[in-house]
C-alpha cells in the first residue's frame, strides 16, 4: 500500500499533517514585513523550547552544520579543546576540530557506554593555566542510544571558569529537558528533523553572552556560518541570507503544537515511550545496547542475539513498511535502533512493537508471543 511508510528512526522523524500543510503554502518574500512577523514568532518559540533568554539562531543546515558553526565562531587555530567521543557524532565533532586545526583531546568511552564525567573533571582541574578553551559534548549520542550526563560534565566546566561548554543537542532538545539558562550552557546546536517535528533543513544554535565575548577574538574562517551575521539580522527579525521560507512556516506551526502540549508533557511522553520500548525489548529477550541509567529518550538501541539485526530491519520494511535504523560504522549489522522522537504517539509504539513481534515470528526467533506488546502497554497505561 502506498504512502504508509512509518518512520521509527532518529531522524528524519514523522511530520504532522498541519505542519506539512503549512509548508505547502505559497512562499512569500523573505524581506517582507509578513515574513518578519513569522521570524519574530518562531524566535520567541525557540527561546521557550530552549529554556533560554539568549540568542537562538536559525541556519539553513543540518545539525552538523549547526555544530560546525558553534565550534568555528568562538575558537581559534591551536586552541585546546576537550571532545567527548562515545559514538559516531562525538567522533564527527573531533574530526571537525582536527579539520580547523584545533588541539583536540578526546575523552572516549566504548560505544554504548556513557562518557565518564570524572575524566572531564581530571582534565579540567589539571589545567591550571586555563589553556582549555572549550568542552564539546554530545548530549544524546544517536548512534548508540546513550544519554550522556551533560549536567555533571557542565558543572566541571563551570568550575574551570574559562572553558566554554558546547553541546550537540540534536536528538535531546525537544525530547528531554535541556535548561540552557539554568545550567549556563554556552553553545547548543540542534536540527529540525528531530524533536521539532519538521523535515530536514534547519539548524539551530543557542549562544550565551559568555560565548559572544569570545567571538571577536576567534580566528577560524567563516562566512556563511558566521553567527555574528545571523545575530545582527535576528535582532531585526530578518535573516542574513535567503532562508527556506516554507520551512519557517512549518516551524511556526510545529512550535505552536509543542506549546499546546507543554514542555513537561513533551518530556514525559518521550521518557514514557523510551521506558515502554525498553520494557518490550526485555520481555522479548532482545538485549539492550545502552544501560538503563544512560538511555536516550530519543532512540533505543538493541543488540539482538539469535536473530540478525539486518534481517529484522528488512522484514519490518518489506512486510510492514516500518523503517528502523541500523548500526553505524563498526556496529553495522550488529544493532538496530528504534526511534521514538518527535511526532510519535503511544499508538505508534504499540504498532511498531506488534510488527516487530510478527517479524520475529517470521524469522523463527524463540519468544513468548505478545510479551513485548504487553510489557509496553503496562508502562504506557501506568
Amino acid at each position: 500500500m502506498d504512502d504508509k511508510l512509518m518512520l521509527m528512526i532518529p531522524g528524519p522523524t514523522p511530520v504532522p499533517e498541519q505542519v506539512l500543510l503549512a509548508m505547502a503554502k505559497h512562499p512569500i518574500g523573505h524581506r517582507s514585513g509578513d515574513f518578519s512577523k513569522v521570524i519574530a514568532e518562531v524566535t520567541e518559540g525557540l527561546k521557550w523550547l530552549h529554556q533560554t533568554q539568549n540568542d537562538v539562531l536559525i541556519l539553513a543546515s543540518s545539525g552538523t552544520g549547526a555544530m560546525e558553526a558553534g565550534i568555528i565562531n568562538f575558537l581559534s587555530p591551536g586552541d585546546r579543546v576537550l571532545v567527548g567521543t562515545n559514538g559516531k557524532f562525538g567522533d564527527r565533532w573531533g574530526q571537525i576540530c582536527d579539520t580547523y586545526g584545533l588541539n583536540a583531546t578526546r575523552i572516549s568511552a566504548e560505544w554504548g557506554k556513557p562518557l565518564d564525567p570524572e575524566e572531564f573533571r581530571k582534565h579540567l582541574e589539571s589545567d591550571t593555566e586555563k589553556q582549555i578553551k572549550a568542552v564539546i559534548v554530545t548530549h544524546s549520542e544517536t548512534s548508540a542510544g546513550v544519554l550522556n550526563d551533560l549536567e555533571t560534565i557542565n558543572r566541571h566546566v563551570k568550575a574551570h571558569g574559562e572553558a566554554l561548554i558546547m553541546v550537540d543537542a540534536v536528538t535531546s532538545l525537544g525530547a528531554t529537558s535541556v535548561p540552557i539558562d539554568a545550567w549556563g550552557l554556552d553553545v547548543v546546536a540542534s536540527g529540525s528533523q528531530k524533536g521539532y517535528m519538521l523535515p530536514p533543513g534547519l539548524g539551530f544554535v543557542a549562544v550565551s553572552p559568555k560565548a559572544w565575548e569570545a567571538y571577536p577574538n576567534a580566528k577560524l574562517p567563516r562566512f556563511y556560518l558566521d553567527l555574528g551575521k545571523y545575530r545582527k539580522e535576528a535582532a531585526k527579525n530578518s535573516h542574513p541570507f535567503t532562508p527556506p521560507v516554507n520551512m519557517f512556516f512549518g516551524l511556526q506551526v510545529a512550535l505552536q503544537m509543542m506549546k499546546k502540549e507543554g514542555l513537561e508533557n513533551i518530556f514525559a511522553r518521550h521518557h514514557r515511550q523510551m521506558n515502554a520500548t525498553r520494557a518490550a525489548m526485555r520481555a522479548l529477550n532482545l538485549p539492550l545496547f545502552a544501560p538503563d541509567h544512560a538511555a536516550s529518550p530519543a532512540i533505543t538501541s538493541v543488540a539482538p542475539m539469535g536473530v540478525e539485526a539486518e534481517q529484522i530491519r528488512s522484514v519490518m520494511r518489506k512486510q510492514f513498511d516500518i523503517a528502523l535504523a541500523g548500526g553505524q560504522d563498526h556496529l553495522k549489522g550488529k544493532i538496530f535502533r528504534i526511534g521514538h522522537l518527535g511526532f510519535v504517539s503511544d499508538r505508534d509504539i504499540l504498532t511498531a512493537l506488534g510488527a516487530l513481534e510478527a517479524t520475529l515470528q517470521t524469522l523463527n526467533y524463540d519468544f513468548t508471543p505478545g510479551a513485548g506488546v504487553s510489557a509496553a502497554a503496562k508502562v504506557l497505561s501506568a
